[in-house]
């Protein structure tokens, strides 16, 4: 397993961006494919987007699919999302998890570490 920590969270007004970021720790980074998720107030944790290990195969949620943007630097153990056009809803608790696999999709079983999450609040 990977050791996860997300930073880059905070409060944006609609229509606004954030990037985060999240960073991890081991020599075998590049060797697990990544992704992000999601959990607001009273809901179930959702998938956001993932990113192979290779970094050359993307996959969003169509919830964020043309707003949202996952790439990796596997040179700096690290991941990223980048997020525009900030809605209401995509105010959540957002996680960073890790597979060890070249691609692990869409599915939170098929992560076996995880951030301790960092909170996004998009004010309308």
């Amino acid at each position: 397993q990977v050791q996860l920590a997300e930073s880059g969270g905070g409060l944006v007004q609609a229509g606004g961006s954030l990037r985060l970021s999240c960073a991890a720790s081991g020599r075998t980074f590049r060797s697990y494919a990544m992704g992000w998720f999601r959990q607001a107030p009273g809901k179930e944790r959702e998938f956001v987007a993932a990113i192979s290990s290779g970094g050359s195969v993307t996959d969003y949620a169509n919830s964020v699919k043309g707003r949202f943007t996952i790439s990796r630097d596997n040179a700096k153990n690290t991941v990223y999302l980048q997020m525009n056009t900030l809605k209401s809803e995509d105010t959540a608790i957002y996680y960073c998890a890790a597979a060890p696999t070249s691609l692990a999709g869409t599915t939170r079983s098929a992560y076996n570490s995880w951030g301790q999450g960092t909170q996004v609040t998009v004010s309308s």
